[in-house]
C-alpha cells in the first residue's frame, strides 16, 4: 500500500520530527457554542480542540480495528476511484439528477448540482447544474469568452455570471447536456477541473494586463501554483472527452516540484501524488499579487502570495500570509472568518515547493470529521502560528527567512481606461453582481469578437478588456455606453465596490436574497445619504451573501448584509476600503424592511462625528458597537433639514409633482430622481468623445 510520511507532533515535545503514516488517527471534537464570531484581535488559544487529526490516506486502509468517525464526503472521495465512481455511472442514467455520491464528486469536476427553488419538475425539483470554470489570473483567451457566451444561451439561462474568484458560472445546465458543455469548455482553451471541491480553487492574481516585471511575475507565479495543484489522475478528462487529454505543456519547474519528494510530501506511485485518495480536507484557495495591490483580498485566502522586488523592480522572492477565510455558521461561535497571517519570506525558486508543504500540512492535519472546522484556518488558529511554520518547514525542509517589510495595501479595481505599458490599451468594465445579460451580453461579444480582444474577470466581478489599439478607443467606447457599460465615473461609487453572491433561487445554501436584492438595497442606502446629508461621491464598501458561507467577501465589507432568515440579515460592520479588516456582527435578524431603522443613525452620525476624511469602516471600529448600539437604540429621526428640491430645476409645479410622484414608485426623492436621470443625460453624451 502507497503511503505518506507526516508531521507527528507532540504538544508537549519541543522538537517537532517526521515519523511513518499510519493511518487515520481520531479527531477531537469542538462543542457549537452561541451565535457570536471571534473578533480579531481573539488569541489563538481562545480556540481549542483536541490536537489529534485526521490524515489523508493514498489508498483503503484495511484493518480489523474500527475505523474512526469520518464526514461521509471523505469515505465517497476514498472509494471514486481518483474522482470517477460512482459519478461515471450516474451520468449515464435517464434521471435528471445525479446520487449523493456523485453529487459530492463532479463538485471535483467544476459543477455544483442544484435546483430551482421556486420552480418544480415534472417529477418534483427541477434540476440543474451550474458549471464554473477554472481561470488563474482571470485569463480568458478570446476562443474561450465566445464558447461560454454560446453555451449560455444554447444550454444555460442566457447569462454569464463573473464571480468573486476570476471565474465565469453558467447557470442552468441540464444533465444530459453536461458533457456536450463540459468537452465544449475544454477544446476551446477552457477547464472547469478543480473549480470547486476539496482541492485547490482557482488562483487568483491581479487582473490588469500591465506589462510590469512584478506584475506579469505574479500571474505567472498564480498559473504555476494552479498547475502544480491541479489533479493530475485524469477522471476529469475519461469522463468529459473520453480520455483525450487536452492541455498545453507544464513548465519543467511546477513538474518537477510536483514529483519531488525528498521530504515526504507525495504519495509515491499513486496517481494523485500530492492529493492521494482523499484530496484535501476542504476547499483550499490560494492568491497571488505584488506590493499596495489589493484587487485580490489577499488576507482571506488559505495562502496569501506577494511578489517582493529589488529596486530596479526585479523579482527576487515572495511573502507569504496563511490562514485566511470567510465561512462560518450562524451561531455557532467556534466558526468564524479569519485574516490570514504573516509566515514568512521565501526566494522565487522555492516558491512551488513552500506552497507544496502548506498544503501537505493541511492535508495531513486539517479536520475530517467535521466539515465545519476543516478549512486550514481553523489548523492554525489552533495550534499557533509557530507550531504550524515548524510543520511546513519539515515538508519545505528549510526555514522560512523573515517576512518582508511591505507598504500599506489599496484596493484598486481597474475600470476604465488605462495603459498596458506595451503602446495598447485596457478597459475595466463595470459589471453589477457580475451577471452579464441581455443587451450588455450582446454588445460584449460584438466588442469582444469584432476587435478579436482576450479579455481578463477581476475578483471584484467585473471584466477587463485587453490589448485594444488606440484607434479603436472610441467606437468601443460608444458601443459600450449605449449597452450600459458606463465610465466608471458615471456609475454610481456605492456599485463599484458592491458585490452579492448568486443566492436564491438556485443556492441550495441560501436562506435569503443576495444578487435579486442588492439593487434595490443600494438605492435605499443612497437614499438615506440624501436624507442624512451626505453627497453623491460618498461611498462604502457594500457586500451581500444569502448565507454565512461569505462567498461574496462580506466579514471584509465596510457594511455587510449575511442572509440569516427569510428577509432577514445580519449586519457586520469594521471592514475598511482596502480590505485588511475584518468586520465583526453589529446586529442580528434585522428584516430587509427594517435596514433604515439602523442605516440612518449609522450614515448619520457618520456625517457629523467622523474625522477629516475618515471611511465608514474606521468610523464604525473608532466609536465601537456599545455606543452605535445606543445611537440606533435612541434614534428618531434627523433634525428636519431645509427642503432639498429646488422647484427651478423643473418647468412648472406639475413636472415638479408628476417627477416627486414617479420617485415614490422607486423609494426615492424627487431630487435624487431628477439627478440620476440628469447624470444619465450627461453620460451618454459623454461617453464617445475619448473621455
Amino acid at each position: 500500500m502507497a503511503t505518506a510520511a507526516m508531521v507527528a507532533v507532540n504538544p508537549s515535545a519541543a522538537e517537532v520530527q517526521i515519523g511513518v503514516f499510519q493511518g487515520l488517527r481520531s479527531s477531537g471534537r469542538v462543542r457549537p457554542g452561541r451565535c457570536s464570531v471571534l473578533p480579531a484581535a481573539t488569541p489563538a488559544t481562545a480556540y481549542s480542540t483536541s490536537s489529534s487529526t485526521i490524515s489523508a490516506v493514498s489508498t483503503p486502509v484495511k484493518s480489523d480495528t474500527p475505523q474512526v468517525k469520518r464526514s461521509k464526503v471523505e469515505i465517497f472521495k476514498e472509494q471514486s476511484n481518483f474522482l470517477r465512481y460512482p459519478l461515471n455511472e450516474e451520468l449515464e442514467t435517464d434521471a435528471p439528477n445525479i446520487n449523493e455520491a456523485a453529487t459530492q464528486l463532479i463538485k471535483f469536476h467544476g459543477s455544483y448540482q442544484q435546483a430551482d427553488r421556486e420552480v418544480r419538475g415534472p417529477g418534483g425539483k427541477a434540476y440543474q447544474f451550474m458549471l464554473r470554470t477554472k481561470n488563474p489570473c482571470g485569463k480568458v483567451p478570446n476562443q474561450l469568452y465566445l464558447a461560454m457566451d454560446d453555451l449560455a444561451d444554447e444550454f444555460g439561462i442566457g447569462t454569464l455570471r463573473l464571480t468573486t474568484r476570476q471565474t465565469f458560472q453558467l447557470h442552468g445546465i441540464l444533465k444530459k447536456n453536461l458533457k456536450t458543455v463540459m468537452s465544449t469548455i475544454i477544446r476551446n482553451m477552457g477547464s472547469t477541473l478543480g473549480a470547486c471541491g476539496d482541492l485547490n480553487r482557482n488562483v487568483l492574481a491581479p487582473a490588469a494586463p500591465f506589462t510590469r516585471k512584478d506584475y506579469l511575475f505574479a500571474q505567472e507565479t498564480a498559473d504555476n501554483i494552479a498547475a502544480l495543484l491541479s489533479p493530475q489522475s485524469g477522471a476529469y478528462y475519461d469522463l468529459w472527452v473520453d480520455g483525450e487529454k487536452i492541455m498545453s505543456a507544464e513548465p519543467p519547474e511546477v513538474v518537477q516540484a510536483r514529483n519531488d519528494n525528498t521530504h515526504g510530501t507525495n504519495f509515491p506511485d499513486s496517481p494523485e501524488p500530492i492529493y492521494g485518495t482523499q484530496f484535501l480536507p476542504r476547499k483550499f484557495k490560494v492568491a497571488v499579487t505584488i506590493p499596495t495591490d489589493n484587487s485580490v483580498d489577499i488576507l482571506t485566502n488559505d495562502i496569501g502570495v506577494v511578489v517582493i522586488s529589488d529596486a530596479d523592480g526585479e523579482p527576487q522572492g515572495f511573502n507569504i500570509y496563511v490562514g485566511g477565510g470567510m465561512g462560518r455558521a450562524h451561531r455557532i461561535e467556534t466558526t468564524f472568518p479569519r485574516l490570514g497571517e504573516p509566515l514568512g519570506y521565501v526566494p522565487k525558486e522555492d516558491i512551488l515547493y513552500a506552497i507544496k508543504a502548506i498544503v501537505v500540512t493541511q492535508r495531513e492535519n486539517g479536520r475530517r470529521d467535521d466539515r465545519k472546522y476543516s478549512r486550514m484556518k481553523y489548523l492554525i488558529n489552533e495550534w499557533g502560528i509557530e507550531k504550524f511554520q515548524s510543520v511546513v518547514e519539515q515538508y519545505y525542509g528549510k526555514k522560512f527567512e523573515p517576512f518582508r517589510d511591505l507598504p500599506e495595501w489599496e484596493f484598486k479595481s481597474y475600470l476604465g481606461w488605462h495603459e498596458q505599458g506595451d503602446g495598447a490599451l485596457f478597459c475595466g468594465l463595470h459589471v453589477d453582481n457580475g451577471r452579464i445579460g441581455g443587451k450588455m451580453k450582446k454588445t460584449l461579444r460584438e466588442v469582444i469578437e469584432k476587435y478579436n480582444l482576450n479579455v481578463r474577470l477581476t475578483p471584484n466581478q467585473n471584466i477587463i478588456l485587453c490589448n485594444i489599439r488606440r484607434a479603436w478607443r472610441r467606437p468601443i467606447t460608444t458601443a459600450l455606453a449605449q449597452a450600459g457599460l458606463l465610465h466608471p465615473r458615471y456609475v454610481d461609487p456605492l456599485n463599484v465596490t458592491a458585490m452579492a453572491c448568486p443566492a436564491l433561487p438556485l443556492c441550495p445554501l441560501a436562506i435569503s436574497e443576495a444578487e435579486r436584492g442588492i439593487p434595490d438595497i443600494l438605492k435605499r442606502v443612497r437614499a438615506v445619504f440624501e436624507k442624512v446629508g451626505l453627497s453623491y461621491n460618498e461611498s462604502l464598501v457594500v457586500r451581500v451573501t444569502g448565507c454565512p458561507n461569505g462567498c461574496a467577501r462580506p466579514y471584509m465589507a465596510e457594511l455587510g448584509l449575511v442572509g440569516d432568515g427569510p428577509n432577514s440579515y445580519q449586519i457586520w460592520l469594521g471592514g475598511t476600503p482596502n480590505q485588511t479588516s475584518l468586520a465583526n456582527c453589529f446586529m442580528n435578524r434585522i428584516k430587509v424592511q427594517d435596514l433604515e431603522k439602523v442605516f440612518e443613525p449609522l450614515f448619520y452620525y457618520w456625517k457629523h462625528k467622523r474625522q477629516t476624511k475618515e471611511s465608514f469602516g474606521h468610523f464604525t471600529n473608532r466609536m465601537g458597537f456599545e455606543k452605535l448600539q445606543e445611537l440606533v437604540e435612541k434614534w428618531e429621526g434627523p433634525p428636519e433639514a431645509p427642503s432639498r428640491y429646488n422647484l427651478k430645476l423643473f418647468t412648472d409645479k406639475q413636472t415638479y409633482e408628476a417627477m416627486d410622484d414617479l420617485a415614490k414608485l422607486q423609494n426615492k426623492s424627487a431630487h435624487q430622481l431628477a439627478m440620476e436621470v440628469i447624470r444619465n443625460y450627461v453620460a451618454s453624451q459623454q461617453n464617445g468623445k475619448g473621455e
